[in-house]
C-alpha cells in the first residue's frame, strides 16, 4: 500500500479539497495492486532501483513539522477516522473512495499529456468517461473492473521533473506531510485545477463538510500504516522519508499499479 500522510485539520480543508496523489495524504502517497504492496516487507526493498538524491537542508524545521503532523494525526484524525470506520463499511468508504479519485482523472489526463505519455493518458481519459457514465458518478470504478483501464498516477510535480526541474529540497509541510518544494508546488496547482467542481458550491460550511469526509474516508482506509512504521523505525522522521522517495521512485516508474479499494486495517 502507499501510506498517505494525510494530515489536514478542517479549518485546512478548503483549500486541499482535491489536492491528487500522493493527496496529503498520511501520503507516502495509499493504494494497492492485486498483490498488497508492503513497505514493511523485505520483497519492498528487494533490487531498490537507485534513488535521487534530495537534500533536507532545513532537517530542523522539518522535524518539528513532523512531530506536529504526528501529533495531529495520532490525536485528533486518527480517532475520528477511528470511529468513522466503525460506523461506516469497508465497501461504502470504498465506493466514496471511488468517488473522489474518479474527480482526479481530468488532472492526470493532462499532467500524462504533459510527460508525453499518451497511452496513460488515454487510460485517463477512458476512466473518467467510462466511470462518470456508466459507472454513476465515478461510485463504481468499471473501467477498472469490467473493461481493464487500470488507474495510473500523474501530478505536476512529476510533470515537472520530466521537464529536468530538480526537486529543491526535501520538505515537511504543516498538515500536509512530506513533499519537495517541486512536489509541494505541484500539487498546490494541481489542487487549483480541481476547483471547477466547488465553484457552484457558495456554503462555506458545505465545502468543510466535502473536505472533512474526503479526509476522513481516506484516512479510514489506510489505518494501521503509519504506526506499523514508526514501530520498527529506531529515527521514525527518517524512515518515513526514506519511503516517500522510495515509493515515489516506483510510482513514477510505473513499478506500482494503483487500485481503488485498499485493503483495511482498523487499528
Amino acid at each position: 500500500m502507499i501510506m498517505r500522510y494525510t494530515i489536514i485539520p478542517l479549518f485546512f480543508l478548503f483549500f486541499f479539497f482535491s489536492v491528487p496523489l500522493p493527496v496529503l495524504h498520511m501520503s507516502v502517497a495509499c493504494a494497492a495492486s492485486d498483490e498488497e504492496v508492503d513497505f514493511l516487507s523485505d520483497d519492498f526493498y528487494e533490487e531498490e532501483p537507485e534513488i535521487e538524491q534530495v537534500g533536507d537542508p532545513i532537517e530542523p524545521f522539518n522535524r518539528v513539522m513532523f512531530q506536529f503532523n504526528d501529533h495531529a494525526y495520532t490525536y485528533v484524525l486518527k480517532p475520528v477516522a477511528q470511529g468513522y470506520a466503525a460506523v461506516l463499511p469497508l465497501d461504502i468508504r470504498g465506493i466514496i473512495d471511488n468517488f473522489f479519485r474518479n474527480l482526479e482523472e481530468p488532472v492526470v489526463f493532462v499532467n500524462c499529456l504533459l510527460q508525453g505519455r499518451v497511452a496513460d493518458a488515454g487510460s485517463a481519459l477512458v476512466r473518467f468517461v467510462a466511470n462518470s457514465t456508466i459507472g454513476v458518478g465515478g461510485l463504481v470504478d468499471f473501467a477498472g473492473r469490467e473493461i481493464g483501464f487500470e488507474p495510473v498516477e500523474a501530478t505536476l510535480g512529476e510533470t515537472l521533473g520530466v521537464w529536468g526541474i530538480g526537486d529543491g529540497f526535501y520538505l515537511v509541510v504543516p498538515f500536509f506531510g512530506p513533499s519537495t518544494l517541486r512536489d509541494f508546488t505541484g500539487t498546490l496547482v494541481d489542487s487549483l485545477a480541481m476547483t471547477p467542481y466547488y465553484t457552484n458550491i457558495d456554503s462555506w460550511g458545505t465545502k468543510m463538510g466535502i473536505y472533512a469526509e474526503k479526509t476522513t474516508n481516506e484516512i479510514s482506509l489506510h489505518l494501521g500504516e503509519y504506526e506499523d512504521l514508526k514501530k520498527l523505525s529506531f529515527d521514525p522522521y527518517v524512515a518515513l522519508r526514506n519511503s516517500y522517495f522510495q515509493y515515489r521512485k516506483k510510482l513514477r516508474d510505473h513499478r506500482v499499479d494503483i487500485e481503488n479499494f485498499p485493503v483495511e486495517d482498523d487499528r
